[in-house]
């Protein structure tokens, strides 16, 4: 079992390499990498394709990282190294869905499925961030805004509500991820070119 448990994050990673918003879209006959912003995430889904279909991709994307965390945390529950190890499987579902092994090492932002894991890891944290996110879309309209602050909350709520080293580091490593993956919207915003959410 511990062996297991030291493995697992390569299964996540792989789990958070399954390119849902662009299977979605090609069983519709839609290449998604072609159209809006060329995102394979559920927001460019939204846009391209309705919000139907950004809704099951917001989904799918929120599952994968869900699910690696929980089924983690159920079979080491018990294991001394499962700090370190859920550390880094949340890690590598986030990590997966950016740089996905199938898309040649390119990917979506993170957001979803950074969402999913952090609700398997500390949900006030990710409570917290969501109320963040809202709000800022809701008085911006930008979803690339929302998120950015988001990443942004997360290491601080992981750091009150659960505490631990090793999950502080991990929130602060994919926050630097999103924001790095958001770095085109970033320059957007600051031209005052970024798609706001109520025009798509």
């Amino acid at each position: 079992m511990k062996t297991f448990c030291i493995i697992w994050p390569i299964a996540s990673y792989l789990a958070g390499s399954i390119p849902f918003g662009l299977i979605f879209a090609k069983i519709k006959g839609v290449d998604l990498t072609g159209h809006g912003s060329g995102n394979i995430g559920a927001t460019n889904v939204a846009r391209v394709m309705g919000k139907g279909m950004g809704l099951m991709t917001l989904l799918a994307d929120f599952i994968k990282g869900l699910l690696p965390v929980l089924i983690l945390r159920f079979l080491c529950g018990g294991d001394l190294s499962l700090s370190i190890s859920l550390a880094l499987t949340g890690f590598s579902a986030v990590l997966g869905h950016c740089y996905s092994v199938f898309l040649g090492f390119r990917g979506g932002k993170g957001v979803a499925t950074s969402a999913g894991v952090f609700l398997g890891i500390c949900p006030q944290a990710l409570g917290v961030a969501a109320a963040a996110f809202l709000a800022v879309v809701k008085v911006t309209g930008f979803v690339s805004a929302g998120s950015l602050l988001a990443a942004v909350v997360l290491p601080v709520g992981i750091h009150f509500f659960c505490p631990s080293g090793q999950m502080e580091a991990m929130a602060s490593a994919v926050a630097a991820i999103v924001w790095w993956k958001h770095r085109g919207n970033m320059a957007r915003l600051l031209r005052g070119q970024e798609r706001g959410w109520r025009k798509a």
